[in-house]
């Protein structure tokens, strides 16, 4: 192994509960036969792991208690689990749970629940798609279990913060979700990944997973806020059943190093998906999404729509694909990828691919880059508008349509000064958008 791949073991390593120490052996087991990706790697060509080559620490044994008020976090009604530094802070959490809602920390888990979070973990990861994924389970010691009960119906939104306070430099921090919706019920889920003004560095290897049991609901919204050296690599691997529908919106704002691998699995007929995303990095930042939608029965449908603003000197990744087995006929699936570079040094790598092997389907797929129109600014400009302001509309004009189709007044609410402010630095620009 390189050396980064031994101290990342090292670094992140915190005892387990005894039910978990087969996953953690299964991890490194794994890990040991894993060799990182190169640029040479087809799935990594445009993303360096650099940032990586530095040495992160472990987490102090319990977070510093140092204030939090500075990061930015929606606000929202329903259950909050706060996460800092890979350790859970009660006196940050609040929320009681309704009726058919189950949320767990792996380390408090009594026999039954671990019984049914180790038969879940993993279910949704398909082996080889994620790299990272060994790492995570090998140092793997605490994690979230949200467990939704067959015909609930959750109205409140469940919220769970990743937090980083940048009291420990360079730092590893392991984090895991697990959801289970079990047959006809519904929920919403909101996760965000932030950090202090001061930043820090931090390296986080975050997997979430979603199971959607038959006739299931579930809004999912994965907010990546993190800024400064923050390294993130992570995945949300979901597998649906027949007549589920799985909504999720992203958002990455930019970091060092942020790669972002998506997978969806429908399994049952009459599944739909519907995923929404935006990436926004500036300076020398770069983000990083890949998708996969499996159609690997008939019958099923999903919608897919990315838009990136890539600004100053930023580089941006977008891989999106469809996969439509032999035996998923009447299959209905479309991707849009849409970019923007609002400087000359500024680049996107984007490949849309549709992969088919049915003759009965419907499929579409595309990727536009462009940068603003001439015409539209100088419509602005000779409308009394200054340039800088004009540019600012322009910009988030490019990527209202996805913030106005959130469902989540809350979230939606948080985002659009949040969106607003990343494209002017100076707050009196953003008067005519807020």
């Amino acid at each position: 192994m390189s050396d980064f791949m031994q101290q990342a073991l090292a670094a992140a390593a915190r005892t387990a509960p005894a039910w978990l120490e087969p996953v953690q052996a299964r991890g490194r087991d794994a890990w040991s036969k894993t060799a990182l990706p190169t640029r040479k790697t087809e799935a990594w060509k445009y993303t360096s792991l650099q940032p990586l080559q530095q040495t992160f620490s472990a987490p102090a044994t319990e977070s510093a208690r140092s204030p939090l008020d500075d990061i930015p976090l929606p606000a929202l009604d329903g259950p909050t689990l706060v996460f800092a530094d890979g350790h859970y802070r009660a006196e940050l959490s609040h929320g009681e749970l309704p009726a058919g809602l189950n949320l767990v920390r792996f380390a408090d888990a009594n026999s039954e629940q671990a019984a049914r979070i180790a038969a879940a973990l993993g279910s949704a990861l398909q082996p080889g798609r994620h790299v990272f994924a060994p790492l995570n389970d090998a140092t793997l010691a605490d994690g979230v279990f949200m467990e939704v009960a067959a015909n609930a119906h959750i109205d409140t939104p469940v919220h769970i913060a990743w937090l980083t306070t940048g009291q420990n430099e360079s730092i590893s921090i392991t984090q895991r979700l697990l959801v289970c919706l079990a047959e006809n019920s519904s929920a919403t889920l909101v996760e965000s990944f932030a950090n202090t003004a001061t930043g820090g560095t931090a390296f986080t290897n975050g997997i979430t997973e979603l199971l959607l049991a038959r006739g299931a609901q579930l809004n999912h919204y994965r907010l990546h806020l993190e800024q400064g050296d923050a390294v993130h690599i992570g995945g949300v691997h979901a597998r649906q059943e027949a007549d589920s529908l799985l909504n999720g919106f992203h958002l990455a704002l930019g970091s060092a190093l942020k790669r972002i691998d998506l997978v969806v699995d429908h399994q049952g007929s009459g599944a739909h998906c519907a995923l929404d995303g935006l990436y926004l990095p500036r300076g020398t930042e770069t983000v990083d999404y890949h998708t996969c939608i499996e159609h690997a029965v008939p019958h099923c449908t999903s919608q897919e729509r990315f838009r990136g603003i890539i600004a100053d000197e930023a580089t941006a990744v977008f891989n999106g694909r469809i996969h439509i087995h032999p035996q998923a006929q009447k299959t209905r699936a479309e991707l849009s990828n849409k970019n923007l570079l609002t400087s000359n040094k500024a680049e996107i790598n984007t490949k849309p691919e549709l992969e088919i092997y049915a003759d009965d389907v419907q499929c579409a797929h595309g990727a536009t880059v462009a940068q603003l129109d001439p015409l539209a600014l100088h419509y602005l400009r000779t409308r009394g508008v200054p340039r800088e302001e004009a540019e600012v509309m322009l910009s988030y004009g490019f990527i209202n349509e996805l913030v106005e189709a959130i469902a989540q007044p809350a979230v939606q609410a948080f985002l659009k000064p949040l969106l607003a402010r990343r494209f002017a630095r100076d707050a009196r620009l953003t008067r005519h958008i807020l």
